[in-house]
């Protein structure tokens, strides 16, 4: 555990608690607008979070060598994560696209222009 000083220890702790606020608050709002993208994102969120705490295991045991593959799984996970968020995304776009309703725009005509 001492591989990490104690401020960035409180870096690491909270932002693992703040991913996992933002999860849980993704997940209330998709359930509040009944809406399954929301809540898509929320699951989408979760493979960044296990890469967090792949990071924050192998630091508490003091970058020990027989783990290091914490450290490709969190790698992974970075990678797996941002690809879902990103899918999750879209899908939350393409919600939203299909709940707005089409613009009337009409060519102007010259009665229009005086």
């Amino acid at each position: 555990m001492h591989a990490l000083s104690i401020p960035t220890w409180m870096v690491h702790v909270s932002s693992v608690i703040e991913w996992i606020a933002a999860i849980w608050l993704v997940w209330r709002y998709g359930e509040r607008l009944n809406n399954p993208a929301w809540k898509g994102l929320a699951w989408a969120m979760l493979p960044a979070l296990i890469g967090a705490m792949c990071a924050c295991t192998w630091h508490f045991f003091d970058n020990a060598q027989r783990l290091e593959w914490l450290v490709t799984l969190q790698a992974s996970m970075t990678v797996v994560g941002n690809c879902t968020v990103c899918v999750a995304a879209a899908w939350i776009w393409r919600r939203s696209r299909q709940g707005m309703k089409p613009s009337a725009r009409s060519t102007p005509n010259a009665a229009d222009q005086s």
